[in-house]
């Protein structure tokens, strides 16, 4: 996943979060929302509007 060549300019969280993200909801049968929870247990604090921004 060639993510050192994205840009979320002006997102508050790095490339790789976002990306990570964005590849969970894709590769399972996720919901955003859900998608949150997972990163929530991780400790990382992010919005599922953010993610669906990311998607």
């Amino acid at each position: 996943m060639g993510s050192a060549s994205l840009s979320y300019r002006g997102h508050r969280y790095p490339v790789e979060v976002i990306s990570h993200c964005a590849w969970l909801y894709f590769r399972f049968p996720l919901s955003f929302r859900e998608v949150e929870e997972l990163m929530l247990e991780r400790g990382v604090i992010v919005s599922y509007e953010t993610i669906a921004a990311g998607a």
